[in-house]
């Protein structure tokens, strides 16, 4: 079984790939953070695999870890790059 979670990891990897390229070629800052994105949420997901994986529970503490961070990253990037209004929209 833990064949299918590393393999399902590889499969993982190869859509941090995609999303670097999307980091590189994104025309927006709003696609390149969806991509930064895309890398929180599929670290947490590899983390996860390679816990099961492993069968390393202190991983998973790991996972949730990153899951705050990415969360704090999109926080971070929506008050630098949100456009500061004066009144609703």
């Amino acid at each position: 079984m833990s064949e299918l979670y590393l393999f399902l990891a590889l499969i993982l990897l190869l859509t941090v790939l995609t999303g670097l390229w999307r980091v590189v070629s994104g025309p927006t800052a709003a696609d390149r953070m969806v991509a930064a994105q895309l890398f929180g949420t599929t670290g947490v997901a590899l983390v996860l695999l390679m816990s099961k994986a492993l069968e390393m529970a202190a991983l998973r503490d790991v996972a949730l870890v990153f899951a705050l961070l990415a969360v704090v990253t999109l926080v971070g990037f929506l008050t630098h790059y949100w456009p500061k209004g004066d009144g609703d929209a």
